[in-house]
């Protein structure tokens, strides 16, 4: 489903600040070599995370879904200088590709790449986070917010992707497990009162959410 007229969205495109020549070169490798592309950010929601970190100058942020990296470099846009960013993903076969890209970027040194399950390694992050994006299994989704959120300063911000789900969030007796998922965690965060939480109708949608 989409959200936003596409004529409306190439308008909001054309006069926006554009993404690097780096971010359009992962942007193009991946859609071309790299399986299930859609599931890069891309470029309208990769200028809108820039800018999040950009207004919040996060020092430590925690990214559930590495993917090829593409995120992951946005986000480091508006990093404090001796920032952290702390990225995972169970999938080994894409470690190349977000490495020749970090490699290439002016943030190698503060992007720490874990490859495993994140509810592995989330208990082990000893860490306090300013800024986090969920972007993974949906199954997960409140698994990983109730790790991230007891790691979170006061004021931070958790942003998770794909909360309207193309839509199907809609659907009142689905039988697909992760839209059922989805539907708990938008409701769940509405009543969340250690959060303030807006949705984003924004590509597959996005639910930001500050730590009160």
């Amino acid at each position: 489903m989409i959200f936003i007229d596409e004529k409306i969205l190439e308008y909001s495109i054309k006069n926006s600040d554009p993404p690097s020549n780096l971010l359009n070169d992962l942007e193009r490798e991946t859609n071309l070599k790299i399986l299930q592309p859609r599931m890069l950010s891309g470029n309208f929601q990769g200028r809108f995370l820039s800018f999040l970190s950009k207004i919040s100058k996060p020092k430590s942020v925690i990214e559930i879904g590495t993917y090829t990296g593409y995120s992951a470099l946005c986000i480091a846009e508006g990093l404090d200088p001796n920032g952290v960013i702390h990225t995972i993903d169970n999938n080994e076969e894409l470690t190349y590709i977000q490495n020749k890209y970090f490699e290439k970027s002016n943030y190698r040194s503060n992007i720490k790449q874990y490859t495993d399950d994140a509810i592995k390694i989330l208990p082990k992050l000893n860490i306090t986070f300013d800024f986090a994006f969920i972007d993974a299994d949906k199954i997960n989704y409140i698994n990983y917010f109730e790790i991230i959120i007891k790691k979170m300063k006061k004021g931070g911000l958790i942003v998770s992707d794909n909360v309207l789900w193309s839509g199907k969030v809609l659907e009142k007796n689905s039988q697909d497990e992760e839209t059922e998922m989805l539907k708990k965690f938008n409701s769940m965060l509405k009543k969340d009162k250690r959060i303030t939480n807006l949705i984003v109708p924004l590509r597959d949608g996005l639910s930001i959410s500050q730590v009160n």
